[in-house]
C-alpha cells in the first residue's frame, strides 16, 4: 500500500477550489478556511467545560462497528467530565457524530458556513471528540455528502481512499464499512490492499480537510482533541445515492443482521474477499 501526502493550501479561491478539487473529486487541506471563526480562539477545553460542561453526552468505543454492537452507545457522561478525561490521556471513548448545537444553540454564533462552494447543509453540524490513540474505522459517509472537517487545538491523522479503491479495501456489501487497517495492513488476510493508494495528512489546529463525496476515511487522534464537520451536497446523484444507502442500511443490512446474526457478518466478509480475489486474478 502506498500513502501520498494531501496538498495543503492557503488562500484558495472559490473558483480554484471548484475547478481543481470539487469537480475532479480531489481532497485538499485548507489552512485558513476557518480563520475568521470566533470558535478558533474561543472553544478551548477550559471554556467548553466551564460553559457547557453539564450537557449529557452519548459516547461510543472501538466496538461501535462490531456486528452485535453496531453504533451502540457505550456509556453516557457529563461533557465536562469527558473533556477532562481526554485531556488526561488515552481513551477509546469518543463523542461521535454529535449535534452539540441542539444542546447549546449559542455555539452556532461561533462558526461560519464557508462560501467556498454552494450546497452546505446548515442543519447538519456535527462535532467529534476523542482521546489520544482512539480511531474512527475506515468508512465512507452514508449520506454521500462532501465533508469539511475542521480541527481544533490538537492533531489528528487522516487517511483517505478514493471510491475506486473500494474492492481493495474489502468493502462489506450493503454497508459503507471496511475492516482493513490502513496503519498496519494485514496483507496475508487482505492481499489486495498491497495495490491500494491512500492519501494522508496530519490535521492541525485551524486546518480544514475537504473529504470529497464517497471517499473512504480513517481517522486517528494523535492527541485528545476535537473537530467539527460541515457537509455540502453539489450533486442530485449523490443525494439520491445517499438516500439509497440509508434505506439499504436500515432495511437490508440491519434486517438481515436481525435474522441471521453473526452469520450475516460472515457472509459479508466472504463476499468482500471473493470480490477482491477476482480483482487480483484480473491483474495477474
Amino acid at each position: 500500500m502506498k500513502l501520498v501526502p494531501i496538498e495543503k493550501r492557503t488562500g484558495l479561491t472559490r473558483e480554484e477550489f471548484i475547478e481543481n478539487y470539487l469537480k475532479p473529486s480531489r481532497p485538499v487541506v485548507f489552512t485558513d478556511l476557518a480563520k475568521d471563526w470566533p470558535a478558533m480562539q474561543k472553544w478551548t477545553f477550559e471554556w467548553l467545560r466551564e460553559n457547557h460542561g453539564q450537557i449529557e453526552i452519548p459516547l461510543v468505543d472501538n466496538h461501535m462497528h462490531d456486528a452485535d454492537k453496531y453504533f451502540q452507545i457505550a456509556k453516557t457522561m457529563k461533557f465536562g467530565e469527558y473533556l477532562s478525561l481526554i485531556e488526561q490521556g488515552p481513551t477509546d471513548l469518543r463523542l461521535f457524530l454529535f449535534d452539540i448545537f441542539k444542546k447549546a444553540p449559542s455555539l452556532t454564533d461561533d462558526i461560519r458556513f464557508p462560501t467556498i462552494m454552494d450546497g452546505f447543509l446548515k442543519y447538519y453540524k456535527f462535532v467529534f471528540f476523542g482521546g489520544e490513540g482512539s480511531i474512527t474505522n475506515l468508512h465512507y459517509d452514508m449520506d454521500c455528502s462532501n465533508v469539511f472537517l475542521t480541527q481544533f487545538h490538537t492533531r489528528k491523522q487522516v487517511i483517505l481512499f478514493s471510491p475506486e479503491e473500494s474492492t481493495r479495501l474489502y468493502q462489506h456489501p450493503f454497508t459503507v464499512m471496511s475492516k482493513v487497517d490502513p496503519i498496519n495492513p494485514d496483507y496475508e488476510r487482505f492481499p489486495a490492499m498491497k495495490g491500494a493508494v491512500g492519501h494522508e495528512t496530519t490535521l492541525l489546529h485551524g486546518e480544514t480537510i475537504f473529504i470529497p463525496s464517497l471517499w473512504w476515511h480513517y481517522i486517528r487522534y494523535l492527541d485528545g482533541g476535537f473537530s467539527l464537520a460541515l457537509r455540502a451536497n453539489n450533486s442530485v446523484f449523490t443525494a439520491v445515492r445517499g438516500g439509497m444507502n440509508i434505506v439499504r442500511h436500515t432495511v437490508v443490512d440491519k434486517g438481515m443482521a436481525s435474522l441471521l446474526g453473526i452469520e450475516w457478518q460472515h457472509w459479508k466478509e466472504k463476499k468482500a474477499v471473493e470480490k477482491a480475489q477476482q480483482l487480483i486474478a484480473q491483474e495477474a
